[in-house]
């Protein structure tokens, strides 16, 4: 309990002192078990449980609630939103969340990354033939999994969230405020408060939950992305296969992509360090990818702020953060669908657990459970991603060097088993070392051999 406590910021108690006894076990040879609390009894209800953000964070959540006997509440102020997303989801995301085959509009099995003199290098020959990454249109799997949430219990509320007032005492109601658009008249809403025991915020990078709270605020990345329906032909290329452009023409600091979704493609960029200058890194893409889009049109145009790393704070006292507004979005990959709807899942079960099925008050020190748990669990995955980040997509060198690594078959299986059944892979020390001496020299070709003349795509 104390250890959760430190965790989240909270003084702890001293502990009353013990006489030595000299037969007694050491200190040392304790093992210490951390477990919160059980929280007092509710009587004549269940807990109650707002989340803020209709996403595959606060779906999932919304649903595990609500399946697990909590009074579940989700709010979501734009039913129809299209975020500017890849929407690239892994393999383990399907079967572990039970998502409909027909939700997938791709199945990628093919990926062509392309470096900043157009050097070509096509990865996917160690796929099984069942192994592929699904492709989505946002719209859709937000929207299935939110109605899924409601049927499952969850009370789905069209609104937009203004703010809430701080419970008054030690398990006192969050007060939320809202303003309902589900009958809203010349788009106003109305005015509504909602009062709550425990309150999971949801809704994305510029997290109002975040605000209320003060979780402290992180760097983030500008996505921009233009949705462009282009001739079957084109689009019989992309049936299968997903872009990835490097360079300083299409980023300073991440990846350009073509990603195919059901009757069209998406082609976008991103960038944390030079967000003014998006427009010209979309300029870039399409200038780049034009052999492969040409005559394409435009039908939607998509921008939003993407996190780069989690925030200071994710829990205070009875309010905590999942998905895109607690940081969980990976460097390097930029991926950040699974994670959201993994963390969603993992902070609800900790709920319906500690409230032992909603019948309990929860403690910040249960809420700390779920935080400690996806760190240990995915914080491996965040660094491997932020190291390679850092090292590749620096300077255009770097990013050549990084093109020519995907030639390697081990590089291949480690990359896709990774990003597949998220579990960081590679146990050859071997292959390890093997890889080590491609890196060093391929660096040091790039960055002081002969430069590489830019090639033309096909």
């Amino acid at each position: 309990r104390r250890a959760a406590n430190k965790l989240a910021g909270a003084t702890s108690v001293a502990a009353p002192s013990v006489v030595p006894n000299a037969n007694m076990p050491k200190l040392s040879q304790a093992k210490v078990i951390v477990c919160a609390g059980l929280g007092e009894k509710l009587e004549g209800r269940k807990l109650r449980v707002a989340v803020i953000g209709g996403g595959p964070a606060g779906a999932s959540a919304a649903e595990t609630l609500a399946i697990g006997g909590c009074e579940t509440y989700l709010i979501e102020r734009k039913l129809d939103n299209c975020k500017p997303c890849g929407g690239a989801i892994p393999l383990c995301m399907v079967g572990e969340f039970d998502l409909p085959q027909e939700l997938i509009d791709r199945r990628v099995r093919k990926m062509t990354m392309i470096s900043p003199t157009n050097k070509e290098v096509q990865i996917g020959s160690t796929l099984a033939d069942d192994e592929y990454i699904g492709m989505v249109r946002r719209e859709v799997l937000d929207s299935y999994m939110r109605d899924r949430a409601g049927e499952k219990g969850a009370t789905l509320i069209n609104g937009l969230f203004m703010g809430m007032t701080l419970p008054q005492t030690k398990n006192g109601s969050y007060v939320l405020t809202y303003n309902d658009l589900g009958d809203a008249v010349s788009g106003k809403g109305t005015k509504k408060t909602l009062e709550v025991d425990v309150v999971i915020g949801a809704d994305g990078a510029n997290s109002r939950v975040a605000k209320e709270i003060e979780a402290g605020d992180y760097e983030y990345a500008i996505a921009f992305q233009e949705r462009m329906r282009i001739d079957d032909e084109k689009m019989e290329y992309y049936k299968e296969r997903a872009e990835m452009y490097v360079g300083d023409d299409v980023s300073p600091d991440f990846y350009a992509w073509v990603f195919p979704k059901y009757d069209h493609v998406a082609v976008g960029t991103g960038t944390v360090v030079d967000k003014k200058g998006i427009q010209k890194y979309q300029q870039g893409i399409r200038d780049r990818a034009e052999p492969r889009i040409r005559g394409g049109e435009i039908i939607r145009v998509e921008a939003h702020p993407i996190p780069e790393h989690p925030r200071p704070w994710r829990t205070k006292d009875r309010v905590t953060l999942v998905g895109d507004a607690a940081g969980y979005v990976t460097k390097c990959s930029g991926e950040g669908i699974y994670f959201a709807a993994k963390s969603g899942r993992m902070c609800a079960e900790e709920i319906v657990e500690a409230s032992e099925n909603g019948t309990r008050m929860v403690t910040q020190d249960d809420l700390m459970v779920y935080i400690r748990k996806f760190d240990s669990k995915y914080g491996p995955t965040y660094f491997v991603l932020d190291a390679l980040q850092k090292l590749f997509y620096t300077s255009d060198p770097a990013r050549e060097s990084f093109v020519d690594l995907c030639e390697e078959k081990y590089v291949q299986k480690v990359t896709f088993d990774s990003y597949l059944y998220k579990t960081v892979q590679g146990n050859d020390p071997i292959g390890d070392l093997k890889l080590l001496g491609k890196t060093v020299s391929s660096l040091w070709e790039n960055n002081f051999g002969k430069k590489r003349e830019m090639q033309t795509l096909s």
